[in-house]
């Protein structure tokens, strides 16, 4: 269970880092890419923090996730400079893909039986859990 404290870190870390990230997206060119960070969860010690990204469109969500990783020291130093009076230490950043909102879609069409994955089991992918 999350303490007080660690979720008022993840929130401070939620609302700066989706300005930062859409700012460095619309800066290298990807207008019309859209990222909205879905969640952050601060470990106990609060050295590493886990943000879940949701990227629209997803066509090349994973080239995105890895150019945010390669500018991560990047994202971390303009994180760190707009939370300075904030947080005196600025966690880890890990960045992972958030595909749950893909995931309830990808049921909804199931549930509609647009894909059936009775009939086709190769539809649903196993879920992994990170």
């Amino acid at each position: 269970m999350e303490s007080h404290r660690q979720k008022k870190i993840a929130g401070v870390i939620q609302k700066d880092l989706a300005d930062i990230l859409q700012r460095a997206i619309n800066d290298s060119g990807l207008r019309g890419t859209l990222i909205s960070v879905t969640k952050v969860k601060v470990t106990v010690d609060l050295s590493i923090a886990k943000v879940y990204l949701s990227i629209f469109p997803n066509t090349n969500n994973k080239e995105i996730l890895a150019d945010i990783r390669v500018i991560q020291p990047k994202v971390k130093h303009e994180l760190s400079q707009r939370t300075k009076n904030q947080l005196r230490r600025i966690p880890e950043l890990e960045f992972f893909i958030d595909d749950s909102l893909e995931y309830i879609d990808q049921i909804d069409r199931s549930l509609k039986g647009e894909d059936n994955p009775l009939q086709n089991p190769d539809l649903l992918e196993q879920r992994k859990k990170s």
